[in-house]
């Protein structure tokens, strides 16, 4: 499980530091690719597997879930972490996220997300500003 947010800077060669509390659930390989909502998403392996499993049971005859499933595969990309807990953000992924040096990097319970520290804060405003309304919808009690 992964949880919490951290800022860290990215390198000018594109490595960025994963938190040390992230790094043991990653021992078994990890995979960035393009996230929702202007971030990067970090998944374990397994997790990653499990996703790319159920978007395979999609109807290959649905738009959206032809689209979604090329979305999320062509912006993937299999990381590994350095002896100094580092990864290495492909350009592309960077340029998605728009992420230029100071990068928010949040749990978000079965992955790490990386933000834009500008983007972050702007996100997490507006969620925070509707809260209520969405965990009513939501109806998780």
């Amino acid at each position: 499980m992964f949880i919490g947010q951290y800022e860290h800077s990215l390198e000018a060669k594109g490595r960025l530091s994963i938190p040390k509390k992230f790094r043991s659930q990653l021992d078994d390989g990890a995979v960035l690719a393009q996230g929702l909502d202007g971030c990067i998403f970090l998944y374990p392996k397994a997790a990653w597997e499990q996703l790319i499993y159920k978007l395979s049971q999609l109807p290959l005859t649905r738009t959206d879930a032809r689209g979604f499933t090329r979305a999320l595969s062509y912006g993937a990309t299999e990381v590994e972490i350095d002896s100094l807990g580092r990864i290495l953000v492909p350009d592309f992924l960077r340029n998605f996220a728009g992420i230029s040096e100071i990068c928010v990097v949040a749990g978000a319970i079965d992955r790490i997300e990386i933000w834009d520290k500008t983007k972050f804060a702007s996100y997490t405003s507006q969620v925070n500003a509707k809260r209520e309304a969405i965990a009513e919808k939501l109806d998780i009690s």
